[in-house]
């Protein structure tokens, strides 16, 4: 899971929020993960306004950013969850509403299952509030077992999904 003393890895993250004000909170945790330690932040997609999957609450806004980092996979995630606390993220219910969600995409090419983390995040290739933002940002990258991520943003369903631009220039 080590990035290596020299050599940054592309690292992909999810952003998103739907209580509170959803596109502060995720403009403010962009700052957030352009500030983390060993990390550079590469590209930032616009905002999407996108519909909730799970139980019924408040629309999202939803975002995607590329980072070159030198963390390890674990010690960025940790990193992540930390970010998440600080906005107030309490884990409850299942896909309930949230002050800010962060899920590590990628890592590189790192296959990776276990009890604390997986990746590629096991449900990327199925959300189309995650794949159009991250096309923006990371369209070229291969996702391990999945294919491009432009070619999986490409073949999603979009209904429910749009971006915002009067909120999310990158």
């Amino acid at each position: 899971m080590s990035a290596g003393a020299g050599v940054p890895v592309v690292a992909c993250v999810a952003l998103g929020s739907n209580l509170g004000d959803p596109a502060a909170q995720v403009s403010r945790a962009f700052d957030e993960l352009a500030a983390l330690p060993q990390t550079r932040l590469v590209a930032r997609s616009r905002l999407w306004h996108t519909r909730p999957v799970g139980p019924p609450q408040p629309d999202y806004i939803n975002a995607a950013v590329r980072l070159e980092t030198r963390l390890d996979a674990l010690a960025l995630f940790e990193q992540l969850l930390a970010i998440e606390a600080a906005h107030g993220r309490v884990r409850g219910e299942r896909w309930g509403p949230r002050t800010l969600d962060l899920d590590l995409l990628l890592y590189g090419t790192l296959v990776l299952d276990t009890p604390r983390l997986t990746l590629p995040h096991p449900e990327l290739a199925r959300r189309p509030f995650v794949l159009l933002p991250l096309a923006e940002v990371a369209g070229d990258l291969e996702v391990p077992g999945c294919g491009r991520v432009a070619g999986l943003a490409g073949a999603c369903a979009q209904d429910g999904v749009e971006p915002t631009p009067a909120l999310g220039s990158p």
